[in-house]
């Protein structure tokens, strides 16, 4: 894959920040990182008149920079250079876009906020805005991978991501578990019961996950974990799955699958996953 030299974290001055830091310095020493960029964006507009008086002889952007800059000292211990930026703009998206352009960046590290019923430090326009991998780091995150779920729709846009869980696991003791939710076609059970089609429809589904895995040539172990969808999507399930499971540390999915038509879309699975409360870190790969 090519080497993620450059990462960005996006902070907003909220308790969750830390864990950003701490997540971005875990990842940092994991794929030899040589440069982190912390971005803070100032919404001036957003300060209330009523404030504006007693703030007019501060000067918000040192005072600011140095709790970012004491608090990065604190909490980030990788090796890799880093620095903290700070900008007013009135959208944090087109901030983050372009110091994602102008500094060559990787992988961009946001918030999840869905469990504190906020929207994070930006929106989920970031999916479709930025041409980087994105990572969202929920407040619950560890700075550990032992586990890793690569979830796939078997399709040739998804096996971009093993590019990824293999240099995550490259040099320590990592399993992998390839994740693909499936479900019987209710369209055919007027005339097949889906207690005939269901044996079936699974073996198949083992049949072409052998074909993708042999394809792959993927040099580390690999667990398959198909789950059965029924009625609820894709996403959900994994979700779901995600919430039960103890032993997942990091879900991997790529930005968009088989069904996508326009290169520049996202998929629905995927965007439904990134505006979801999970509970471990979710790396879109682009």
């Amino acid at each position: 894959m090519k080497k993620i030299k450059n990462i960005l974290v996006a902070l907003d001055l909220s308790a969750l920040d830390e864990k950003l830091i701490m997540y971005a310095s875990f990842l940092a020493e994991r794929l030899n990182v040589e440069n982190v960029y912390f971005v803070h964006n100032i919404k001036k507009y957003e300060i209330s008149e009523l404030f504006s008086e007693h703030l007019k002889d501060i000067n918000l952007d040192e005072v600011i920079g140095d709790e970012l800059n004491e608090k990065v000292k604190e909490h980030f211990k990788a090796r890799a250079n880093w620095d903290v930026f700070i900008s007013e703009d009135p959208y944090s998206e087109s901030l983050i876009k372009y110091v994602v352009e102008k500094y060559s960046i990787d992988l961009a590290i946001v918030g999840n906020k869905k469990h504190e019923n906020g929207t994070g430090v930006v929106s989920g326009k970031l999916l479709r805005l930025l041409k980087c991998d994105i990572v969202t780091v929920p407040k619950l995150a560890k700075e550990k991978i032992n586990t890793i779920w690569a979830g796939t729709d078997f399709s040739h846009d998804s096996r971009k991501i093993f590019r990824v869980t293999k240099d995550l696991q490259e040099g320590h003791d990592s399993s992998l578990k390839v994740v693909h939710v499936y479900s019987v076609p209710l369209q055919f059970s007027p005339y097949v019961s889906a207690e005939e089609m269901g044996p079936q429809v699974k073996k198949h589904v083992h049949e072409k996950y052998n074909k993708f895995i042999k394809k792959l040539n993927y040099s580390e172990p690999i667990e398959p974990l198909i789950l059965l969808g029924r009625e609820s999507g894709a996403a959900k399930k994994i979700l779901a799955n995600t919430k039960t499971s103890k032993d997942v540390d990091l879900l991997v999915v790529s930005d968009k699958g088989g069904n996508t038509f326009s290169p520049f879309a996202v998929g629905s699975v995927t965007e439904e996953l990134f505006n979801s409360n999970l509970e471990v870190p979710l790396w879109v790969v682009k």
